[in-house]
């Protein structure tokens, strides 16, 4: 071969090999997700795995429709699989999830189940209200009026014939909302909000589960970043044990933080344990929120991150089973830590970088 011909073939091979690794919309169930084809081969700790543990999870996803539309006659196997690394490998390929311009790192944070006392009567010790869906809250899918607005809701509430913006989270006390129950912690309350779910532990001895139902329609705000634009708490410095005792610090600023963020949470009662957007019993350490809109609701996902306490590597599957106001985009997660302190102060730490594959059927 010739000194020109080798030139020619090499800057042949790096244009390919550009073109190959640029980051595409591959999938027609994800118009908007920017995938890069991968092999397992190339996961690190793939091999690491506890498949088996694996596959009863995914049995158990494939209870919600959202699951069995994406991945189709898998979910009648899974039940008679015999080799679980087999069953995987051979039908699902791994892609990495990029953004448009081909950044393939984003953010993961943590959440809980956390635990409040409370009582179903109001009294000086119980006064806080966890509301219920209030009656005069009018919720519309823009889906079903505009298909691109997939996934995105108004709310509000009709004043004659006008659809007016709901109470935020300082007006409250106005709305026509009734409580589920009272509480004796207004800290903990808003950060059950957040959560989306928990246990309260009423005075009569009885434990209750309640979870997300509906939100009065406002954008979540970071009460976080607004103790970080006030100058209060260093950016390096913010996890929930910060926000928490710089509350308890400054409790004449309380309602002025809280209410930073006008988004209120609207709960009912349920007869499980922390329960995700599809309505399935999260399972602690393998279920993560997402955005919908990027990942579907069902779907199995290889994740790189590392433990917001030892900085250990986590690099192992995950299954999309919830979804959260403040996770939005492509590479964007909520990883559900479970029940207790340690879950807790684990979730309550993490802020780590994270990379993502989702596994589709072949």
């Amino acid at each position: 071969m010739s000194m020109s011909s080798s030139v020619l073939v090499t800057i042949l091979f790096f244009m390919f090999a550009g073109c190959a690794t640029k980051p595409q919309i591959l999938h027609e169930k994800l118009p908007q997700t920017y995938l890069l084809p991968f092999e397992y081969e190339q996961l690190n700790r793939w091999g690491e795995e506890d498949f088996d543990a694996l596959l009863p999870i995914f049995e158990k996803s494939c209870v919600s429709g959202r699951t069995k539309q994406l991945y189709g006659e898998l979910c009648d196997e899974v039940g008679k699989v015999d080799d679980a690394r087999a069953f995987f490998e051979r039908s699902l390929r791994p892609y990495k999830i990029s953004t448009s311009e081909g950044k393939q790192s984003g953010l993961i944070t943590g959440y809980y189940e956390p635990l409040l006392l409370g009582s179903l009567q109001k009294s000086e010790r119980y006064r806080y209200p966890l509301y219920a869906v209030p009656d005069d809250l009018i919720t519309v899918k823009l889906d079903s009026i505009y298909p691109k607005l997939k996934g995105l809701r108004l709310r509000g509430r009709l004043k004659g014939n006008t659809l007016l913006p709901y109470a935020a989270r300082e007006k409250m006390a106005d709305s026509d909302a009734t409580a589920l129950c009272w509480v004796d912690d207004e800290l903990s309350l808003f950060f059950l909000e957040v959560q989306g779910s928990g246990r309260i532990e009423l005075d009569d001895g009885e434990t209750i589960f309640v979870g997300y139902a509906n939100q009065n329609g406002h954008p979540y705000r970071s009460i976080g970043k607004y103790l970080i634009d006030k100058g209060e708490i260093a950016r390096d410095k913010v996890s929930l044990q910060s926000i928490r005792a710089w509350l308890h610090a400054n409790p004449s600023r309380v309602d002025e933080v809280l209410n930073a963020n006008p988004s209120r949470v609207f709960f009912q009662e349920r007869r499980q344990s922390a329960t995700g957007s599809l309505g399935l019993e999260l399972t602690p350490e393998r279920s993560i929120a997402v955005d919908r809109r990027y990942i579907p609701l069902g779907s199995m996902l290889f994740m790189k991150t590392q433990d917001p306490v030892d900085h250990s590597p986590i690099e192992k599957m995950v299954f999309a089973q919830d979804t959260g106001g403040a996770i939005k985009g492509e590479i964007r997660a909520d990883m559900f830590w479970g029940y207790g302190l340690e879950a807790e102060n684990k979730a309550g730490k993490m802020q780590e970088p994270l990379e993502l594959w989702i596994l589709l059927p072949r």
